[in-house]
């Protein structure tokens, strides 16, 4: 300090350090969205991607942002360690979950199911091909196909060389297109489809369910071990139509179905004596339902009643 008291080094004060968290801050808010979806889509469940964020945030703000060339992809890169962490833990957990595990399933705005590359990425469908990888394939997949980084950013993420990570991107993609859904059909066909579904979910009439669905139709639930589901998937149009009809909701009870966009696709809400009972996740391919994802567990509906924005 000089005679008046004047600051003679470069040592931060607290004006600075509160400049310092105000920029954090507003690139942190700037690139929200963008990396919850990164954490939701290596995690599949938006509690744990939440979690992911509030990690990568206590980190962000001690970093010396002068040193960051470019803020989005260092933002990433704390995102998806913290993710591949979560992910190799979660792994354990569902090693004991009861009956078939879906992901968390989210409200999404209609403006989603518009990128076509963002609602199939966030799909239910692709959420459960992408839980059959390895938690570093699924990052370098996330990473490359649906944020396009490129090799060099992607190894510094997971910590591999940009060598190893185009093999990983290689044996990824090669896995994921033997397993991922057909093409899915025109908007209009998904809106026909899921009117027609609606109705015959709410009447039960066999014949209707019939109608629209395809003949490898696959249907799972999950109810976490808390509330009814299938332990077991059922397939077939006619085991699928016959379950719908009578088997996945309490005829007796006062029962309603909304039509919703779930994880940029179309879904049921249901409730049953007002009380959200579970959601519906519809995979509409040529104009038939190929895949029903009934969600009954209440621990994955509590952000079901307000949209979840995605972005890339």
């Amino acid at each position: 300090m000089s005679e008046r008291g004047e600051r003679t080094t470069d040592t931060p004060g607290p004006s600075d350090h509160a400049d310092c968290v105000d920029s954090a801050t507003e690139a942190f808010v700037a690139h929200r969205n963008l990396l919850f979806t990164v954490a939701y889509e290596m995690l599949g469940s938006a509690a744990d991607a939440e979690d992911v964020l509030q990690e990568a945030w206590l980190r962000w703000v001690g970093v010396d942002l002068d040193s960051v060339r470019e803020q989005r992809a260092y933002l990433i890169r704390i995102v998806t360690r913290q993710a591949l962490d979560r992910l190799r833990a979660l792994g354990r957990r569902k090693e004991s979950y009861v009956g078939p595990w879906l992901p968390e399933p989210l409200l999404t705005a209609p403006d989603v199911a518009e990128d076509v590359e963002l609602a199939d990425s966030v799909s239910m469908a692709m959420l459960l091909v992408l839980e059959t990888l390895q938690p570093i394939e699924r990052a370098v997949f996330v990473l490359r196909e649906v944020f396009d980084l490129d090799y060099e950013e992607i190894a510094e993420a997971v910590d591999k060389s940009p060598s190893a990570v185009r093999q990983l991107a290689y044996r990824a993609r090669a896995h994921v297109a033997a397993r991922r859904p057909r093409g899915t059909g025109s908007p209009a066909e998904h809106r026909a489809a899921l009117r027609a579904f609606k109705r015959a979910v709410e009447t039960g009439e066999l014949q209707s369910l019939l109608d629209i669905l395809a003949p490898d139709v696959v249907a799972l639930s999950d109810g976490g071990g808390v509330k009814h589901a299938l332990l077991r998937p059922i397939v077939g149009a006619d085991n699928v139509a016959r379950l719908l009809a009578v088997g996945w909701w309490k005829r007796d009870a006062e029962r309603s179905v909304e039509l919703v966009q779930i994880n940029g696709g179309p879904g049921l809400l249901v409730r049953v004596n007002g009380e959200i009972d579970g959601v519906v996740a519809v995979r509409v391919e040529n104009g038939y339902v190929t895949g029903a994802y009934h969600v009954r567990n209440p621990e994955k509906l509590s952000r079901i009643e307000q949209q979840t924005a995605v972005s890339r």
